[in-house]
């Protein structure tokens, strides 16, 4: 079977990948040790892989696939954030992590798929929907919870000031910090790019939840009324929900911590503590609202595309 060949040669690779790290001690999430459980891993998966290809999907290798995908889905955790990063920030913080990152959410998506019951993709055949109601409500409130961002962010990004900061201090703290070319250029047209992102977002989010997500639309010329491959929309949702629902959320509890006293927020290059608790609400209260809601909204699109 081609799926558990597939599966087979990307355990190879992930194993090796950690087996590299760990005999040359190249650090993994800042632990030399886990570049040993990435090969585990890697073994393990590699393992069941050829497992299907001789005996098929049985009951017992489901669940094995699923097990590891959901250990490949959390290793990718935070993979947007890096590609952010290097469109806008001209690198990232550990090339090491951002390539496990990349490998580990591959491998989720073939685990994912090789997992799936023995049958064939029926979203071509179904009839474009919308979501139910209450899928719709929640596009609404990530949809809104990114509001205040996208207008702190334009604030900044036209010279205004916002949390005792202004636009042209958030300009000279992104060239200290290394901005890219672009996005400086986009600062100097009155664009954020994060502000940008963010609007994109929202574009995909009801793209889940409406039936104008699941066909081309006229403007595609050559592909207008053909199907959407059920991948495009949910490779970048998948990934931006695995990243965004559990940073935000666990991003808003360390702020209710900052916030009663319990302990103290990093003030960064903000001008006081204050203004660095206002910043990180906004922020975080988009990132957390936006994830849940983008995870619901794939949860949906995928069953009603014949998951």
């Amino acid at each position: 079977m081609a799926s558990g060949r597939a599966v087979a040669g990307w355990g190879v690779g992930y194993g090796g990948f950690g087996l590299g790290c760990a005999l040359s001690g190249t650090a993994l999430f800042g632990a030399s040790w886990l570049g040993w459980v990435v090969a585990g891993v890697g073994v393990a998966a590699a393992s069941a892989g050829v497992a299907v290809a001789r005996r098929g999907r049985t009951p017992a290798l489901r669940r094995v696939l699923w097990a590891l995908c959901g250990l490949a889905g959390a290793a990718a955790f935070s993979l947007l954030m890096d590609v952010v990063q290097l469109a806008f920030g001209g690198g990232v913080d550990s090339v090491p992590d951002t390539a496990h990152r990349a490998l580990a959410a591959t491998g989720a998506l073939l685990l994912a798929a090789t997992a799936r019951v023995g049958r064939r993709d029926t979203g071509w055949s179904v009839a474009p929907s919308a979501a139910p109601a209450v899928v719709q409500l929640a596009a609404w409130a990530g949809t809104l919870a990114f509001l205040p961002y996208i207008v702190m962010k334009l604030v900044w990004a036209f010279g205004g000031t916002f949390a005792e900061i202004d636009g042209a201090e958030m300009r000279a703290s992104d060239e200290r910090n290394g901005a890219s070319g672009l996005w400086l250029t986009l600062k100097d047209w009155g664009i954020d790019g994060t502000a940008l992102l963010a609007a994109l977002g929202v574009f995909l989010l009801w793209g889940l939840v409406r039936p104008w997500g699941q066909v081309f639309p006229r403007w595609t010329l050559p592909l207008r009324g053909r199907r959407v491959p059920r991948w495009l929309p949910l490779t970048p949702a998948l990934l931006g929900a695995a990243t965004l629902a559990p940073y935000g959320v666990l991003g808003t509890g360390y702020l209710l911590l900052c916030t009663t006293g319990v302990t103290t927020i990093r003030q960064g290059e903000l001008p006081s503590p204050e203004s660095a608790l206002q910043v990180a609400w906004v922020g975080m209260g988009a990132f957390s609202v936006y994830g849940v809601a983008l995870a619901v909204a794939a949860r949906s699109y995928w069953r009603r595309t014949g998951g």
